[in-house]
């Protein structure tokens, strides 16, 4: 869903151009620190919003639990990505993924401008853990459209190839001239991704700067490098990856940033 109905379009028109847009991905673990010891996600909201990012890319976030919220007395009375957008981010959407008789949860997108339309495309392999491509259209001022794609893929090599195609197919069909976003946990402990993606023009955004992706897991003593920043039709500057306290408490990937240039 999204908030709501987006800036008039004139409105949109006569704001300044946007050159730039500060991005955030974070695997938020459905808002528990490591090893599920303690509800957090109070501690995360106070956190994300100190970073000003334009948009917000989040994974494993829960739409409801049921039990969570009988047994957690500060557990919100909104889904999760509602609660973290708050006041600070106007326009929000969610792709749930996985269904459980307590509730649900998935990808989620937050965003400062208008989201036109969403879609939450079933990448998930026939037996196995529920994934998607949650897909937004973005009205950003001065820009076509921008493209931000949330993803989380699965845990077994030979699934994250076939939904790495998907991935591609879904960016063959779009402009090539407007700009796309794609964050998220790719679960690539083995750093096959970049190549692959490579394929459909898709840029890794500390690969292209520091020559690999960030280590992001675990969050407390990071070894492996799964979470990324991928672009087409735009650039990435100054990508960082905040391992320091408070972020290195408040889930078990650690969060990435960077500066899209379009």
């Amino acid at each position: 869903m999204s908030v709501t109905e987006g800036k008039p379009r004139q409105e949109l028109q006569q704001a300044a151009p946007v050159r730039s847009l500060r991005v955030m991905t974070l695997n938020v673990h459905k808002g528990f620190n490591v090893f599920n010891r303690r509800h957090i996600l109070p501690e995360l909201r106070d956190a994300v919003t100190t970073l000003s990012a334009d948009l917000v890319f989040l994974q494993e976030v829960h739409g409801e639990h049921r039990k969570h919220s009988l047994r957690y007395r500060d557990w919100p009375g909104v889904p999760q990505y509602e609660y973290l957008a708050d006041s600070m981010w106007p326009d929000f959407a969610y792709g749930r993924n996985a269904v459980y008789p307590d509730g649900d949860h998935g990808n989620a997108l937050l965003s400062h401008y208008p989201i036109r339309e969403y879609e939450n495309r079933d990448v998930s392999i026939h037996g196995t853990e529920r994934r998607g491509l949650l897909h937004c259209r973005l009205a950003v001022p001065g820009q076509a459209t921008v493209h931000a794609i949330c993803v989380h893929l699965g845990l077994r090599h030979k699934h994250r190839l076939q939904q790495m195609r998907l991935l591609c197919e879904l960016m063959d069909s779009l402009p090539s001239d407007e700009a796309v976003i794609v964050a998220g946990d790719f679960n690539d402990w083995r750093l096959k991704a970049d190549g692959v993606l490579a394929e459909c023009g898709l840029q890794e955004a500390f690969a292209n700067c520091q020559g690999r992706p960030a280590k992001t897991f675990p969050a407390h003593w990071p070894l492996l490098r799964l979470d990324r920043i991928y672009v087409r039709s735009a650039t990435c500057r100054n990508p960082k990856a905040l391992y320091r306290k408070p972020w290195s408490h408040l889930s078990d990937h650690v969060p990435l940033i960077a500066e899209i240039g379009l």
